[in-house]
């Protein structure tokens, strides 16, 4: 492989975050790769800055992230356990693939809600709402 070709596939699979709001839930777009390293820190920041600001639902857009591991999806856990405890959520949508798999096999969907559509899971946060009152 020369090196403009390894080059492009190393940016390619870097990991990328887009924010955008629907309502009152913050959401995260994730593009690429959240792996050990660059990636694990790169989310692990964006989730603590929008928690100090106050974000209280967040929701993960799994869409088009090709590739994660144990380390990626471990910020995800540590804002879902701190959200949790201060009531407010972070949910996951639209996994796909390998991340789907890595996924299933750490049983994270026994403990962060998955949704296969993010209109579903913009409705669990008025749901959820609902039944806090």
């Amino acid at each position: 492989m020369s090196f403009p070709n390894a080059l492009q596939r190393l940016t390619k699979n870097k990991l990328q975050i887009s924010i955008r709001e629907s309502g009152d839930v913050t959401i995260l777009d994730l593009r690429g790769s959240a792996t050990i390293g660059d990636g694990r820190y790169l989310l692990s920041v964006h989730l603590r800055k929008l928690v100090a600001k106050g974000v209280r639902k967040l929701l993960l857009n799994l869409a088009d992230l090709m590739q994660l591991d144990s380390s990626g999806i471990s910020p995800a856990i540590g804002t879902h356990v701190s959200l949790s405890r201060q009531g407010g959520s972070l949910k996951l949508v639209c996994p796909r693939g390998r991340v789907q798999d890595v996924l299933r096999v750490m049983r994270v969907a026994d403990f962060i809600p998955i949704f296969e559509d993010e209109t579903q899971a913009l409705a669990s946060f008025e749901l959820q709402a609902y039944a806090a009152a």
